[in-house]
């Protein structure tokens, strides 16, 4: 693979992290840019970890992996949106409210969101690529999505007020399942 395939293949792993971070960024609209790139900087380690965990582990567990990736990408963000949606129709803000600075979440997020990142690598194992700057692509593109999702969603957060809560957890509930129908159309 070249630059621009790695490339453009980072951006694709990176439009789901995009849209999670909008929804993060919707969430906290107050959200400092420490915290942001703390959180950024999950995502893009995470992202750059699931190819290389998958380039190690290749076709052995190929098609265990491919047969559910999709229903723990879709459940996991299922709970989180639901929550979020919950917690915007009830108006409640306390500390039950989804955390998005709880390394659990942020965790359960980047998870959530490198399923396809994982069977990404282990095809990077058929293919004869350099690992290193492959992560480093993924990590790096990954960062800067993040980071252009949480500025987004705060500046969408800042004019349209608490109730955004709500698109945020609708936002990643569409992306659960448009991973799920995703696969259950191949």
């Amino acid at each position: 693979m070249d630059f621009f395939a790695v490339l453009f293949v980072s951006i694709g792993l990176s439009f789901d992290t995009f849209a999670v971070s909008l929804s993060c960024g919707i969430k906290e609209k107050n959200i400092q840019f420490l915290a942001a790139t703390r959180i950024a900087i999950v995502f893009a380690i995470f992202q750059a970890l699931m190819p290389l965990l998958g380039w190690f582990l290749g076709i052995t567990i190929s098609n265990y992996v491919v047969s559910i990736d999709h229903w723990i990408a879709f459940v996991l963000l299922w709970i989180i949106g639901i929550k979020m949606v919950l917690d915007a129709w009830n108006h409640e803000k306390n500390d039950s409210s989804l955390n998005i600075n709880d390394p659990k979440v942020i965790i359960s997020l980047s998870l959530a969101t490198t399923m396809d990142a994982f069977v990404i690598g282990i095809t990077f194992a058929f293919l004869k690529v350099h690992i290193p700057m492959v992560l480093l692509i993924i990590g790096a593109t990954t960062y800067i999505f993040s980071m252009l999702g949480m500025l987004f969603g705060k500046k969408l957060g800042q004019h349209i007020g608490n109730k955004v809560e709500f698109l945020g957890g609708i936002i990643l509930m569409a992306i659960g399942l448009k991973i799920l129908l995703e696969h259950l159309q191949h």
